[in-house]
């Protein structure tokens, strides 16, 4: 094998939880014991004041050294440009992520005006993140929220979100090596 560098393949991980169960958290203390640089990739959108307060919390509970990227919409891209074989990548979270793609490529309007859902936007991030993933080097955790326990949602702008939230939470689950549910800041290991 003269000179040939050997890559192990990426080490996925998925957090999920409801909201406020601990699943960031629990993604904060896993990346900071790994022992690897850690890039925090936040898809969280300041929109109002209570979201701001919410992205201030996180930020302050993070290390000051952790990189931080900010990626709303091309959360494949975000990770192609910061993997590294030496690195943690920390992405905090799918669900809001995949929130701004049903708004930003007009799926959710559809969905309320009863129209056919065609959002080529939604379809093509997610493609390009489940195409991206498993080629990626060094560790990368994922953190979701798991919205299907509770009752069907009365809107369907709402509805999608959920079938579209569980959808995207199996295929995650599919590709990591480990799946882990969080509730009451107790994990279950799911797989893994």
């Amino acid at each position: 094998m003269g000179g040939e560098v050997l890559s192990s393949p990426p080490m996925i991980e998925l957090i999920l939880g409801g909201a406020r169960s601990g699943k960031s958290a629990l993604a904060e203390r896993r990346a900071g014991g790994s022992g690897l640089a850690v890039t925090y990739i936040a898809t969280a959108e300041a929109g109002d004041d209570e979201m701001a307060q919410r992205i201030d919390h996180h930020q302050a509970r993070r290390p000051a050294h952790w990189k931080l990227v900010e990626e709303p919409l091309h959360l494949a891209d975000a990770l192609r440009a910061n993997a590294a074989p030496d690195r943690l990548l920390l992405v905090d979270c799918l669900t809001l992520w995949l929130s701004n793609l049903l708004f930003a490529g007009r799926a959710a309007t559809q969905a309320e005006a009863g129209q056919r859902v065609d959002c080529p936007l939604l379809d093509g991030e997610i493609r390009s993140l489940l195409d991206a993933l498993p080629h990626l080097p060094g560790r990368i955790i994922l953190v979701s929220n798991e919205v299907g326990l509770g009752i069907i949602p009365l809107g369907a702008a709402t509805r999608l979100y959920v079938d579209e939230a569980g959808r995207l939470n199996q295929r995650i689950a599919a590709l990591a090596q480990r799946a882990t549910f969080v509730t009451a800041g107790l994990p279950l290991e799911l797989k893994g």
